[in-house]
């Protein structure tokens, strides 16, 4: 899912946009292996922010932001987004936890 995520002077991206896509994704995946579909698994776009080709940076993709846009290469740190910290439980749970961090 591509969006204008926003890196806050803290270091985080607060991406609950992101979150919730990626729930609802995983919530019909159990639909249709529930009505019989074999599924061998999901993977999203992007680990990390990447340069569309049509976009530039301006939308991102990944679970880790990358300091840096089309017009400056910015310091190139990574940070990882409240979606990483999500993700990283949905797959410790085998999908079965899918609510928002506390």
């Amino acid at each position: 899912m591509g969006a204008y995520d926003t890196l806050t002077e803290d270091g985080k991206v607060h991406d609950q946009y992101r979150i919730n896509y990626l729930r609802q994704h995983i919530q019909q995946m159990r639909l249709a292996i529930t009505d019989g579909v074999k599924m061998m698994g999901y993977c999203p776009w992007s680990a990390m922010d990447l340069i569309s080709t049509h976009e530039g940076m301006k939308k991102r993709y990944g679970f880790i932001y990358v300091d840096r846009d089309e017009f400056d290469l910015g310091t190139l740190d990574r940070y990882r987004k409240d979606s990483f910290f999500w993700y990283k439980k949905v797959i410790e749970t085998n999908g079965e936890d899918l609510e928002d961090l506390k």
